[in-house]
């Protein structure tokens, strides 16, 4: 079944922020609404400082709240830019009032005790304002104790010089349709701008059941529609269920694609026996719906609507898919965020939860079966240090030469060279960032 993959510009970062709380979500029970992101498109973000922003700032509210709503706001527009808000609200533990002015220093808690479950190195938000800064812009926040917080940041945009339309170097045929079907009206409409704006005619219906009589209509008229797109969760018949009544009458020939904001590994499977192509989450962005649509005709038709030709990021991107990387990390959330980061460009993973059963992993597989290592420096029974230390003396020749990715959340110069003095080949601080991720991965994986 196909996902959605590589993204560009501002609708990426947020991509990938929604596939970080996705996994975080599944884990503490937080929610997410994005705001519409399509107005973002021409407009390109700090090629480092976004996002880290946006995983710093995550990821300090992921680990006080319950819910978390993310709000995406174009302020202002002209032919120099954009600004945007971006308003992340919580209900989590909230802080006192006194402290609010000191969120923002390095090192700062307001329950600095060692019994303080929520833990973190009082760095985050010191980072988050450096980086906001360094991109022009401002952050503000305000909170209540027992309620929750509101972190505000605005930032200016510079139009980027490479279009949506350009990149893509789509035509699709006029008789190429498209049917929506989605009880949310403002979710729906919002799927048939992305299609128009594509270049595909789209319909949008409010319940399965009016879906059905349109796509069996347009069947016997001779111009049934090609695609369907259709929410997960609806009254009456939800998403599964439609599927199944269009494949009595289609023979399989529509492209049917469901949309869900919901965990998509719990229905997978079950949405492919009812003859679901793909599955994409909310919200919807045009690159990934685009990349699904390609991939489902043309295994379906054998139709190609995108170029061969990539653009240079994406090439570079592309270069990774298929390799197998090791990841060793004892904290099953992170690990997940990895997992799902290195899925999103087509690298294969598998995780030790430890040192100790990393050592056997590696060398218990075939040589030249892993392409690198992640390495989590603090772990139980055997930390990232010994690990990466017992791999590089064993007696075969990728001991020697596969790359190791340190990953831990201390930055001091004497926590890198001990990383570098054990043998890893570089040092990355968490939070990572997925861009530097993957060129760290592409740099030593292609040498």
């Amino acid at each position: 079944m196909d996902r959605f993959h590589g993204m560009g510009k501002i609708e990426r970062d947020i991509e990938v922020f929604q596939t970080l709380f996705d996994i975080s979500g599944q884990t503490v029970g937080i929610r997410l609404q994005f705001g519409d992101a399509d107005d973002l498109r021409p407009f390109q973000s700090h090629p480092s400082g976004h996002d880290q922003t946006d995983i710093a700032a995550s990821q300090n509210e992921d680990s006080l709240a319950d819910e978390v709503t993310l709000t995406v706001e174009q302020t202002a527009r002209d032919e120099k830019g954009c600004t945007l808000r971006f308003s992340m609200k919580d209900t989590g533990i909230g802080m006192d009032e006194e402290y609010i002015p000191k969120i923002f220093e390095a090192f700062s808690q307001e329950d600095a005790t060692t019994t303080n479950r929520y833990g973190g190195s009082g760095l985050g938000m010191a980072i988050t304002k450096n980086f906001v800064e360094m991109m022009g812009g401002d952050i503000k926040v305000e909170s209540k104790k027992g309620v929750g917080s509101v972190f505000t940041v605005t930032v200016v945009m510079k139009p980027s010089d490479r279009s949506f339309q350009s990149e893509a170097g789509i035509v699709f045929s006029k008789d190429f349709r498209s049917l929506i079907v989605d009880d949310d009206e403002i979710a729906g409409e919002h799927a048939r701008f992305v299609l128009e704006g594509i270049g595909i005619e789209a319909k949008r219906f409010a319940s399965a059941r009016e879906g059905l009589e349109e796509l069996k209509s347009a069947c016997k008229s001779g111009h049934p529609y090609q695609l369907v797109l259709t929410d997960y969760k609806m009254p009456e018949m939800n998403g599964l269920d439609f599927t199944r009544e269009i494949r009595s009458f289609d023979e399989n020939k529509t492209a049917v694609i469901m949309l869900t904001g919901y965990n998509w590994d719990i229905i997978e499977d079950e949405a492919k026996k009812y003859g679901v192509d793909g599955i994409i989450g909310k919200p919807l962005f045009a690159d990934s719906l685009l990349i699904v649509i390609q991939n489902i005709l043309k295994e379906k038709n054998g139709i190609e609507i995108l170029p061969e030709a990539a653009a240079p990021e994406e090439e570079h991107e592309a270069m990774l898919a298929g390799h197998r990387v090791l990841i060793a990390e004892d904290i099953d959330a992170n690990a997940e965020i990895l997992e799902d980061l290195l899925d999103l460009e087509d690298i294969l993973s598998e995780r030790a939860c430890n040192g100790k059963i990393a050592v056997e992993m590696f060398e218990n597989s075939a040589e030249g079966y892993y392409d690198a290592i992640l390495m989590d420096v603090r772990m139980p029974q055997m930390d990232g240090l010994e690990a990466t230390r017992i791999i590089r003396s064993l007696e075969r020749p990728d001991a020697k030469q596969i790359p190791i990715i340190a990953m831990t959340a201390n930055v001091f110069d004497e926590d890198v060279e001990r990383s570098l003095k054990a043998g890893m080949n570089v040092h990355l601080s968490k939070p990572i960032e997925p861009d530097q991720l993957y060129k760290t991965m592409e740099r030593l994986i292609m040498e």
